[in-house]
């Protein structure tokens, strides 16, 4: 969306992630406050007495806290402000300038508060010491969660990305699984209309055996994958249908080892069938002989070549679509051979186990 001018707006950064640092933040804390004015020369061990010392190491903890916390803050807020992807620079110079000049305020002000509070005169090359070392430590750290950042925003984008491409791939399947062959429709309310006429008790069957071939569609639509023994049942009922139409005019053969567990796509075989009725001349005077078999982990289903003589040439959106799903749901493709005799189609399984 652009405004009146027709720039588009700056995109909205996000919020930093919740960071569960508060265990290294307080041990952090403790040993920065122990370790750094000794190795800045701001402390004298000796010069304390036993109940001073603790109350000392005690203040620089304190300092310690005050720029950890005081740093992280500023962190977040840049981060809640300034898209590392879109202005990288801009968020270099800022985290750098707010890491300096907060800390050497901080350190300014409380070591020299530290310096009246024991009655001695400043040590400025001392202060200048702490400033450098606390300004090291404290663009170090920034860096680790700024690092800490990054890689949960990768992580976050890889899952967004999954999310989007598993509601595409469901949206793409939803489509297709859709995509019922109207010329499936158009032959059995034609077949069904002269059974009618001709015999109204095999009409009635040819009903029957049509509502449950709707009904497994209907059932099956919102599946991704069916058992293959239940997609068996569904084409016997399906050859049901075209034994009726066709009569002795079809024969299908079909060697099926169901006795393994095996996953497909719903309703593969009946689109895979409706192709070789859709695009081939089948009567008493030149029969259609079709062979389902199982090689392996696939089904392959072969038939004669006997194409229809139609001035259009044939569109093969219906492979199209079965070959896409499988894709989608399988990540395996469907393989077709065609000579002048006969025709091939290869449906992957998945073998569970």
């Amino acid at each position: 969306m652009s405004d009146s001018s027709g720039r588009k707006p700056p995109s909205k950064p996000s919020a930093p992630f919740d960071i569960q640092d508060q265990k290294v933040r307080n041990i952090g804390v403790v040993f920065f406050g122990l370790v750094i004015p000794n190795a800045a020369g701001l402390i004298d061990n000796a010069a304390f007495t036993w109940w001073q010392l603790p109350l000392a190491y005690a203040f620089f903890v304190f300092v310690a806290f005050s720029i950890w916390q005081g740093n992280r803050a500023l962190l977040f807020y840049i981060e809640r402000r300034y898209n590392w992807f879109v202005y990288p620079i801009q968020k270099i110079i800022l985290l750098l300038t707010a890491n300096i000049v907060y800390t050497t305020g901080v350190v300014l002000g409380l070591i020299s508060t530290w310096y009246l509070m024991i009655g001695a005169a400043i040590n400025w090359w001392a202060i200048y010491i702490t400033i450098a070392i606390c300004v090291l430590c404290v663009i170090f750290i920034t860096h680790v969660y700024e690092t800490i950042f990054l890689i949960k925003q990768r992580e976050a984008d890889i899952l967004k990305n999954e999310q989007l491409e598993r509601a595409r791939m469901a949206a793409q399947l939803e489509a297709l699984k859709n995509q019922i062959d109207p010329h499936f429709m158009f032959n059995s309310l034609n077949t069904l209309t002269h059974l009618i006429e001709k015999d109204v008790t095999l009409a009635k069957v040819y009903t029957e055996s049509l509502a449950d071939v709707y009904r497994y569609i209907l059932n099956s639509k919102d599946q991704k994958l069916v058992w293959l023994e239940e997609e068996v049942s569904f084409f016997d009922k399906y050859l049901s249908l075209l034994k009726i139409r066709f009569e002795e005019s079809l024969v299908v053969d079909t060697l099926l080892d169901q006795g393994i567990d095996y996953l497909i796509p719903p309703i593969s075989i009946f689109f895979a069938l409706e192709n070789v009725v859709k695009h081939n001349e089948i009567s008493m005077e030149h029969p259609m002989r079709v062979k389902v078999l199982q090689q392996s982990e696939s089904l392959v289903i072969t038939n004669h070549c006997r194409p229809k003589k139609t001035v259009q040439a044939p569109s093969k959106i219906g492979l199209k679509n079965l070959n896409e799903r499988f894709q989608l749901l399988t990540g395996r493709s469907v393989e077709s051979h065609t000579d002048e005799v006969t025709f091939e189609l290869t449906l992957p399984l998945l073998k569970v186990g």
